[in-house]
């Protein structure tokens, strides 16, 4: 049950434990319960909303941040990642296998923010080695979702004869 519930609420976190409870054929205080314990365990960790802030007045700039750093002894990765999220600025924090360490994503109202934060907090980290910074110029799909596809466009292909 916990599986179709969090596949639900990955699609629209919008959909009400009754719902849910219609959908799965279960008793509203079943969800409510399983819910409520997936939350006090951090498997759900928050309700968002994916907004698509092209098609708004809000002006910012996303950027993704590659960091290679070197592991503090009985530390490792840690205690490094912890002070990379503890940025306000900081929007994510992944480690990541290959030629970096970390992969950072932040946004900023312009790249010279984002160049000051890197110049001014994150290179100045005793860990840190290197980065290398990524601009997003355009989101084309985010969290599964096509950005400027509206929901009732027709995907299929026109057959003419």
């Amino acid at each position: 049950m916990e599986k179709a519930i969090l596949n639900i609420l990955e699609k629209d976190s919008r959909t009400s434990v009754e719902e849910i409870a219609l959908m799965l054929n279960r008793p509203v205080n079943d969800i409510f319960a399983a819910i409520a314990d997936m939350e006090k365990r951090r498997v759900i960790c928050s309700y968002t909303t994916l907004i698509n802030y092209d098609k708004t007045e809000r002006e910012f700039v996303t950027a993704m941040i590659e960091v290679q750093v070197t592991p503090q002894r009985d530390m490792g990765f840690e205690k490094i990642a912890e002070r990379i999220y503890g940025f306000d600025e900081v929007k994510a924090v992944y480690l990541m296998s290959g030629g970096y360490d970390f992969m950072i994503l932040m946004e900023g109202k312009n790249i010279k923010e984002i160049s000051h934060f890197i110049s001014d907090k994150l290179s100045t980290l005793e860990a840190v080695r290197s980065t290398a910074t990524h601009f997003v110029l355009k989101k084309y799909k985010d969290h599964g979702v096509i950005m400027d596809k509206t929901p009732d466009e027709d995907e299929r292909m026109i057959v003419t004869p």
